[in-house]
């Protein structure tokens, strides 16, 4: 008994000092010096389980390319006014950042966790050739993010689906 009682502190022990490393900004992550368009494109999903792109199939080898594939944002009115209502809507969810929004039909936001302070890496970008708004979302660190980053991508086009 009293080694199940040792087990159970050790396990709550280990749950605060995870959430105090998170406060503290130790689980965050390096921002990417590599995000934007190159060559009409994103950067390529990552390597495990942990973005969603919808220009994954751009890279049929890669091995996450079919767990990545999300598909783009369509137009709303045109690019530059889905960027803004993109904008606008993000904006409006809890722990997102918008960092870069100079009206070139590329925005890029930090999207911060509440308590473990993860931070996921959200790239929008007006694809002029395909009349679409490619994406890309990706944890920076760990290598599962349990469908977030598919999730606020989907709840972003959800939004942008909307009248008014």
């Amino acid at each position: 008994m009293a080694f199940i009682k040792w087990i159970v502190f050790a396990l709550l022990a280990l749950a605060v000092a995870a959430v105090v490393a998170g406060q503290l900004g130790l689980l965050g992550g390096r921002m990417p010096d590599d995000l934007g368009v190159k060559n009409g494109r994103l950067k390529p999903p990552s390597a495990t389980e942990n973005s969603v792109s919808s220009q994954a199939a751009l890279y049929p080898d890669h091995p996450m390319r079919a767990y990545a594939q999300i598909a783009p944002l369509p137009f709303s009115g045109n690019g530059p006014a889905t960027i803004a209502k993109a904008a606008q809507l993000l904006q409006a969810m809890p722990g997102v950042k918008i960092v870069q929004n100079k009206g070139d039909g590329y925005l890029y936001a930090q999207c911060t966790t509440r308590w473990m302070k993860f931070v996921d890496d959200l790239e929008l970008w007006v694809d002029p050739v395909n009349k679409v708004v490619q994406v890309r979302s990706a944890s920076r660190v760990g290598r599962k993010d349990f469908g977030v980053n598919r999730q606020r991508v989907e709840t972003l086009r959800a939004g942008l689906g909307k009248v008014g």
